[in-house]
């Protein structure tokens, strides 16, 4: 019982620090909004008003991709899979990643901290192709090869040149990593 006196001491604490998450997103704080938010800030995309649009978060403004619609996704743990809704495809995934986790097993004893490790950009229909010719199922957690994720990373490394980041971005990006995150 002690534990749970303590839990919800903990709870309360996480209430008050998410409520005024929430006043900054204008959204509540769950991890799609925030990475929604940070995205948005630090890639100029103008965000759906309304944010269960099917398939599509938001717009780039800046070129070289200015008009095209993205998902932003924000997973805490970097373990490949995407997940992709055949039904709302945008033009490109914006993909947030926490630390590396390629393994299948039981997530039991961990913790899954909001982290910014890396970031990646994939052009959908160049993924999707690559999915249909390998004859991946198509859905929630999609497994997606490797080299596709090596070649869409944008952050920490630029290997990915659709978008170059600024050292202005790349300084905002650090905030979000274990290291860089000390206020």
């Amino acid at each position: 019982m002690q534990n749970l006196s303590y839990l919800a001491q903990l709870l309360k604490q996480k209430n008050e620090v998410d409520k005024q998450i929430a006043s900054i997103l204008g959204r509540p704080a769950i991890l799609g909004h925030t990475g929604e938010f940070i995205a948005s800030r630090i890639f100029n995309i103008t965000l759906q008003e309304m944010a269960n649009s099917k398939g599509i978060d938001g717009y780039f403004n800046n070129e070289p991709l200015q008009g095209k619609s993205v998902n932003i996704k924000w997973y805490t743990k970097d373990s490949r899979m995407l997940d992709i809704n055949l039904n709302g495809l945008p033009d490109y995934y914006l993909v947030l990643t926490g630390q590396e986790n390629y393994s299948l097993g039981s997530s039991k004893g961990t913790h899954a901290p909001w982290l910014i490790k890396r970031i990646y950009l994939f052009n959908t229909i160049k993924v999707i192709e690559n999915l249909k010719d390998r004859k991946v199922k198509i859905g929630t957690a999609t497994s997606i090869i490797k080299s596709i994720w090596e070649q869409g990373e944008i952050y920490p490394k630029n290997i990915n040149k659709d978008i170059l980041l600024s050292s202005e971005q790349r300084e905002f990006l650090s905030l979000f990593d274990e290291v860089g995150n000390v206020i």
